[in-house]
């Protein structure tokens, strides 16, 4: 997703302010935010849920979600595309 040009900073404090809203919700399992290395005010998010209706029905229909959209959707442009994909395969490799 991209952001607001010169807007980061700010986008990085609203998403952390706007992830307790996300982590509590029914079949919530984990979260990340990434930047991208070679353009700025660019990311990625994944938020993985224990099935889609927990996300596009319990999580986007709820309170919680008016407060994450409150925090973060100003921060978009333009606004992200939404898809949503099931693991095929996952290193279990750790780093150290």
């Amino acid at each position: 997703m991209n952001i607001r040009a010169g807007q980061s900073a700010e986008f990085e404090k609203a998403f952390a302010q706007a992830s307790p809203f996300v982590e509590a919700s029914h079949g919530y399992i984990r979260h990340e935010l990434r930047k991208c290395v070679e353009t700025a005010d660019r990311y990625l998010m994944l938020i993985q849920w224990e099935t889609l209706e927990d996300h596009v029905v319990g999580f986007r229909q709820s309170p919680a979600f008016q407060e994450w959209k409150r925090l973060t959707h100003h921060f978009y442009e333009p606004f992200p595309t939404v898809e949503h994909f099931t693991a095929v395969y996952e290193s279990q490799a750790q780093q150290a």
